[in-house]
């Protein structure tokens, strides 16, 4: 029996999206490699990655990211 509720599909992409982007926010680690992010959320993140960067959260150069200056601004007034 399942306690928790099954998520729809837009659920679980923003779920994904807010695991990377907390992980590049908060990860002292930064920038960090696809694959490192892959590993730490153990499920593939391209798509989270091509969300994230559209919307202008994640930087990309040669292979890595990391937060803009803008989403870790926003993640500290939210907190």
């Amino acid at each position: 029996m399942h306690d928790q509720p099954t998520l729809t599909p837009p659920e679980e992409d923003g779920q994904a999206d807010s695991a990377i982007l907390g992980l590049l926010i908060y990860d002292s680690q930064r920038p960090m490699s696809k694959d490192e992010i892959e590993r730490a959320i153990g499920e593939d993140a391209t798509d989270s990655l091509n969300r994230l960067y559209g919307g202008g959260l994640i930087h990309r150069l040669d292979g890595f990211m990391w937060a803009t200056r803008a989403a870790v601004m926003a993640d500290e007034i939210r907190v």
